[in-house]
């Protein structure tokens, strides 16, 4: 990996910002299976930006060893998706589903630059292990109003169903899987979330490493949109909640963090889409909750069978969602 970003790149980021120098002062993360990294760039007067800057990686194992070309044609989509999304789809993003200012996309050969707003500059400079009820229920509503805001929406240039475990494009995965219940009943699960009446778009990596928080927590802003695309907004629901909590917590919690993303789900439809039935919708996805979880569960089975988080919560839930499908 190169140090600098090259002349072409270094101009664009210039020309962007309205600025006349333009400097790496920090390697903030390094992009999953060595695909480029994200930069913090200072500019005049000590402002900054944030740089995600894609080059294909050396070969090379994949830390969980899926090191292959499947994956590889995966991950290259999903750089194209979160692009897309700046370019396309962000400015629908209100103060409610804060996310960071687009500034410029530059392509050149097999490297992408996406330019984006340092959201440590703008409010948002916290990063957190863990959650307390006021982290937990900003992360909710941020979701809520997201999916809200694209209630109904085509995701055009985006994936058609998102989340990087849709079932569709893991067929590796659910190959592996030494589950024969559980891996016969993967279409219908999937089948279940796909042909819902209410369909969104949903963030598709919705974990807690994704929120960007304010100093006192009460306020959030998401990162990382090369999973989004079509679906049950319930995916997104689960996977966060997921992320979060662990499987005492998720058991203890589970039916509060519900009723909290409803009611501001509720909130925020009578204002951006008044004409929906907000009570239909809220029964379909309460519904489609368990398959959401499921689902996921099945993708990590398949994925990493000693991950940390295949737990006996998340085993039960997939357990009873097999056994009503069986029984119809």
């Amino acid at each position: 990996m190169k140090d600098n970003l090259g002349p072409e790149f270094e101009s664009a980021i210039l020309s962007a910002t309205g600025s006349s120098r333009m400097e790496i002062v920090e390697v903030i993360q390094e992009l999953w299976s060595r695909y480029g990294r994200i930069l913090r760039i200072e500019l005049d007067a000590g402002s900054t930006v944030i740089a995600k800057h894609v080059q294909s990686p050396d070969a090379g194992s994949h830390p969980r060893g899926w090191n292959t070309n499947l994956s590889h044609q995966r991950k290259v989509r999903s750089y194209e998706v979160e692009s897309a999304w700046y370019r396309e789809w962000s400015q629908r993003c209100d103060g409610a589903c804060r996310i960071p200012r687009f500034l410029t996309y530059e392509k050149l050969d097999n490297e992408v630059l996406l330019v984006l707003e340092d959201l440590d500059l703008a409010g948002y400079p916290a990063r957190l292990q863990s959650v307390k009820p006021l982290q937990m229920e900003a992360c909710l509503s941020w979701l809520a109003n997201f999916h809200a805001t694209f209630l109904g929406t085509k995701p055009t240039d985006l994936w058609e169903t998102g989340t990087y475990w849709h079932l569709e494009t893991r067929s590796e995965e659910l190959e592996a899987l030494d589950d024969p219940a559980l891996k016969q009943a993967a279409n219908a699960i999937d089948a279940k979330l796909s042909q819902a009446r209410y369909q969104t778009i949903v963030h598709g990596d919705a974990k807690l490493a994704n929120f960007c928080f304010s100093a006192d927590g009460g306020k959030v802003a998401a990162v990382d949109f090369q999973y989004v695309g079509g679906g049950c907004g319930m995916k997104d629901l689960a996977y966060f909640i997921g992320s979060c909590l662990d499987e005492s917590q998720c058991e203890k919690q589970e039916t509060a963090m519900l009723d909290f993303y409803f009611a501001d789900l509720r909130e925020s439809l009578a204002t951006r889409h008044p004409a929906i039935d907000a009570r239909a919708l809220e029964a379909e996805w309460r519904s489609l909750f368990p398959l959401a979880w499921a689902d996921f569960h099945r993708f990590l089975k398949g994925w990493s069978p000693g991950h940390w988080k295949l737990n006996s919560y998340s085993e039960c839930i997939t357990r009873k969602v097999v056994a009503d499908l069986q029984t119809g």
